[in-house]
């Protein structure tokens, strides 16, 4: 069924789009590391299993599609992991903790939903807190062009859409200290959507844009990127 699925998620991206995957060289050796990426139309969900050859991405879900049964279905397939975006949810940090320690990688969207503007809005620090707790090398992914406006707009004048999925140099944030957690976690959080930032144009950068840390990350990134 998956390969059946993989073959679909291909044809269809072919069909609607021109899809340009850039930084593979920036993976970890190590199969169990953290895609965090921005997040900005439907589609987004199933661009790692069109980028990487590999089936055991593990992806936390609003829990309110759960009870969409058509979402629900695919999940079993796409690896979804639903998840309680507003309250501490034990079992599911618990299920994503054990998937990881078993060598499976995780993707996530710190900004937590879909950006409704097109470029980054402010993210929060739940998902940053379960990467810390992983313990993995987390690879930022930068996305563009797959703005649903943008997609189903081009659909309507039979025209393709131009993707691109961009990985950059894999880091490590360290363990959250006892004191000053909260400011200590949203410096983590920055940290990881600047390194996202610095790889979109600068239009998608949204709140992200005028950090002093974008900036560095720009300056001291090589003259191709």
């Amino acid at each position: 069924m998956r390969n059946i699925l993989r073959w679909l998620i291909r044809s269809l991206l072919h069909l609607i789009a021109r899809v340009d995957v850039r930084g593979y060289e920036n993976l970890p050796a190590d199969k169990s590391y953290v895609l965090a990426t921005n997040h900005i139309g439907i589609l987004d969900a199933i661009l790692p299993f069109y980028a990487l050859n590999r089936w055991d991405i593990y992806i936390p879900v609003a829990e309110k599609w759960e009870k969409n049964w058509f979402l629900n279905w695919l999940g079993k397939y796409f690896n979804f992991v639903f998840i309680d975006r507003y309250n501490p949810d034990i079992r599911a940090m618990r299920k994503l903790i054990h998937l990881m320690e078993a060598g499976n990688a995780l993707g996530i969207s710190p900004e937590g939903t879909r950006s409704r503007v097109g470029s980054l809005i402010e993210a929060k620090p739940g998902v940053t807190y379960l990467a810390t707790k992983l313990n993995r090398p987390i690879v930022p992914i930068a996305i563009t062009g797959t703005e649903d406006k943008v997609v189903f707009g081009n659909l309507k004048r039979l025209k393709k859409s131009h993707f691109t999925i961009t990985a950059g140099p894999y880091f490590t944030i360290p363990p959250i200290p006892r004191e000053n957690r909260d400011e200590i976690l949203k410096q983590y959080t920055d940290e990881i959507m600047c390194r996202i930032a610095a790889l979109l144009p600068e239009r998608y950068r949204g709140f992200y844009k005028d950090f002093p840390r974008v900036a560095e990350l720009l300056s001291s990134a090589p003259p191709h990127a």
